[in-house]
């Protein structure tokens, strides 16, 4: 199972730079870009909260469930 951040794709819709939803929800930039690149492994409900308020989103604008199967098939190239 992939669950796949798409916030990148959000924030550059909205045009908000990871300097100012960092500073709009109060969270260092630093795990906003860990967000942004999938490097984490939980998100709290109010760092979700504070992301969906300030971009006027929803969770699932965020966020994309892959199969294993087709996140295999989306990296075979790599190999």
């Amino acid at each position: 199972m992939a669950i796949i951040s798409r916030l990148d794709r959000v924030m550059a819709d909205k045009k908000v730079s990871v300097n100012d939803l960092a500073a709009a929800i109060d969270l260092a930039p630093n795990n906003i870009s860990r967000i942004k690149t999938g490097r984490i492994k939980a998100v709290r409900f109010s760092t979700l909260d504070g992301i969906c308020r300030v971009l006027k989103c929803q969770p699932g604008d965020l966020m994309e469930y892959v199969p294993d199967d087709e996140v295999e098939e989306m990296f075979s190239f790599c190999v």
